[in-house]
């Protein structure tokens, strides 16, 4: 299977092979293969070893601003199959028109607020930092446009998929 993984605003094309039911796969990025082992730990988290070392992956599957936790840091992702219906009918823009939500991706409290309502902001610009279990998560911008809500204030408490600020 060949998908287009978008990661951080840098496109490449992935080709995924599975070698055998117990999770090896043979993954070609950049023309160069891996050898990755690929476990599901629970819904969500992976462990995957690479090249002899591990890695403890956790996805967020929020339809404003999908995301994937590795090694401490967060990376915003997108995955077109050019298979998929859904991708094709996306078109090569991909970019959403209209108000979008920034959204909580997990439990936690605001502790900074990057932009102010009517600020213009740039595609992944940060808007919203939350705390969660002793980690801050810098909450982006999915597209260019304009702040025409923040939701939350320093301090609130939030829970998971609570809007905190609007993108126009």
């Amino acid at each position: 299977m060949i998908v287009q993984i978008d990661l951080a605003g840098s496109v490449r094309a992935v080709q995924l092979d599975q070698d055998s039911a117990d999770g090896i796969y043979r993954v070609s990025l950049n023309g160069k293969e891996l050898a990755v082992e690929a476990r599901l730990l629970r819904p969500g988290v992976l462990s995957l070893l690479i090249g002899g070392k591990a890695y403890r992956c956790v996805l967020e599957e929020y339809a404003t601003a999908p995301a994937i936790h590795i090694g401490g840091h967060r990376y915003l992702y997108r995955v077109d199959d050019p298979r998929s219906l859904n991708s094709r009918r996306r078109g090569k823009g991909g970019a959403a028109t209209g108000p979008v939500s920034i959204k909580a991706p997990m439990p936690g409290r605001v502790v900074r607020l990057m932009a102010v309502e009517g600020d213009e902001v740039s595609s992944q610009q940060g808007i919203v930092v939350i705390e969660a279990m002793k980690m801050q998560n810098e909450l982006k911008a999915p597209k260019a446009g304009r702040v025409i809500r923040i939701l939350v204030e320093t301090g609130e408490t939030v829970v998971s998929g609570q809007p905190l600020a609007v993108i126009e």
